[in-house]
């Protein structure tokens, strides 16, 4: 195959591959690096690449293989880590100018994983400043473009791991999700994302955000999640609330299908505005389970959705003034929307933040009996297609200083609940612009949505789509 095929193969086939020396992972690394140093200055997708180091590690992945050393599950499979989570020697500086400069001096406890199963390291992708927006920018590292458009939004804080997916940056790249990150920028760039159960993958240090960030992959096929959930997931001391189970052997189990699996659908959980052209596309594809799939699918009450927003908009600004003291210091360098949300958040006080903490409790304990009649959950990803990236919300919708949450009301419910949940490209808009569906399972089901998804995938793939860049 030539070099931009290579690029973009799966690590499921890379891997068998380079078992059977039929490419090196010198030669992968090598081809996914020209190509990232071609479109990056397109893209803009990393904050930090470490070619060097990667060539390096590639080439002592060849001279493993020489020697007949047993070789791990990602042995020579390049892969990028998001900016939030610490590679030792780089720079892990979360999108922002109050970090910059910062260096890792270890891996984490997902890269340490990552890089004992055989993983190359590219370096660090792009995010927006402490994570804390649906857009694909931040002051520290500009605009990140999605790849079927330029200078539109790629989606959310784990944009440049969606874009590197989307482009052929290698097959496998890690997100961070705290209401859409991984889901959002799997729906813009024509990925699939997976955010998986909370705790499965253990967070290093963990995060100041109530148990609702979830660690997941963002890659071009279902297979290819499956893979990379299997290496980071398991629990560790690190994170206290790491789940206890091991992980199940996703890939070799994603062909079984569940049993009569019931499947609600939901089109706007209640409350949420979609763009028509985004809401045909999804049910057309929630269709496509009964019609090709012969599973049967029925709208579902979803009452639990209309009291999402009000604790969304209450425990984003809440969590984000923590860093308000340094807003004196870096104002001129800060993003506007970013300190408009932290500020939002200086009134609230502890006792406030006790009485909405219960009321969230509530909600979510409705949706878990909502899941006890249900195996399943399709709705849209996300309720518009890509907008211009230097723009906080579409331009036809309502506008405000910091709340980009109205054309995400899909996402972080499950943030809140800690169901896995999973956005699969499911049509292209006139534009051309991807539009993803969001599938939702019970509570630590990471398996049925990923056999779920790989039941959709293979009725309609859509890996063989690449974007014009």
């Amino acid at each position: 195959m030539n070099e931009t095929d290579l690029c973009f193969t799966p690590a499921t086939a890379l891997g068998d591959a380079i078992r059977a020396k039929q490419v090196a992972p010198s030669e992968v690394t090598a081809a996914v690096l020209k190509r990232i140093e071609a479109l990056e200055p397109t893209l803009n997708a990393f904050a930090h690449l470490a070619a060097e180091q990667a060539m390096e590690a590639a080439q002592a992945a060849d001279a493993a293989i020489a020697k007949g050393t047993p070789l791990g599950p990602l042995h020579g499979i390049p892969v990028t880590i998001k900016d939030h989570e610490a590679v030792a020697g780089l720079p892990n500086e979360y999108g922002t100018h109050l970090r910059r400069g910062d260096v890792a001096t270890a891996d984490n406890v997902m890269v340490a994983r990552l890089r004992a199963a055989g993983a190359i390291i590219l370096g660090k992708t792009t995010t927006p400043e402490f994570g804390w927006t649906g857009v694909s920018r931040s002051p520290l590292t500009g605009i990140t473009h999605n790849p079927w458009k330029h200078g539109y939004n790629a989606g959310a804080s784990s944009a440049g791991a969606g874009v590197g997916a989307a482009a052929g940056y290698g097959p496998l790249h890690q997100g961070s999700d705290g209401a859409g990150s991984i889901r959002m920028p799997a729906h813009f760039c024509g990925v699939f994302g997976l955010k998986p159960s909370y705790g499965r993958i253990p967070q290093s240090p963990m995060a100041a955000s109530d148990y609702t960030v979830h660690l997941g992959p963002l890659t071009r096929t279902v297979a290819d999640a499956a893979l990379m959930l299997k290496v980071m997931a398991g629990p560790h001391p690190d994170d206290q609330s790491s789940l206890e189970a091991q992980p199940a052997d996703y890939p070799r189990r994603l062909a079984e299908r569940p049993r009569r699996p019931r499947i609600a659908f939901s089109a706007d959980l209640g409350h949420a505005r979609v763009d028509p052209e985004v809401a045909a596309l999804v049910e057309k594809a929630a269709r496509a389970f009964e019609t090709e799939l012969g599973l049967a699918v029925q709208p579902a009450a979803t009452p639990w959705g209309p009291r999402g927003p009000e604790l969304a908009r209450f425990f984003w600004p809440a969590h984000f003034s923590r860093h308000a003291d340094r807003v004196e210091e870096f104002r001129d360098r800060m993003d506007p929307g970013f300190v408009a949300c932290l500020e939002a958040g200086l009134h609230i006080s502890l006792g406030d933040y006790q009485k909405m903490r219960m009321v969230k409790y509530a909600y979510c304990a409705e949706i878990h009996r909502f899941f006890e009649d249900w195996d399943f959950l399709i709705t849209p990803a996300v309720s518009t297609a890509a907008f211009p990236a230097e723009l906080l919300q579409p331009p036809h919708w309502p506008q405000h200083p910091w709340d980009w949450m109205s054309w995400a009301e899909f996402s972080y419910p499950f943030n809140l609940s800690q169901n896995p949940a999973a956005s699969i490209p499911c049509g292209f808009t006139r534009d051309g612009l991807p539009v993803g569906l969001q599938i939702v399972g019970r509570r630590f089901d990471d398996l049925g949505v990923l056999q779920m998804a790989a039941a959709f995938e293979a009725v309609r793939p859509w890996a063989q789509h690449r974007p014009p860049v």
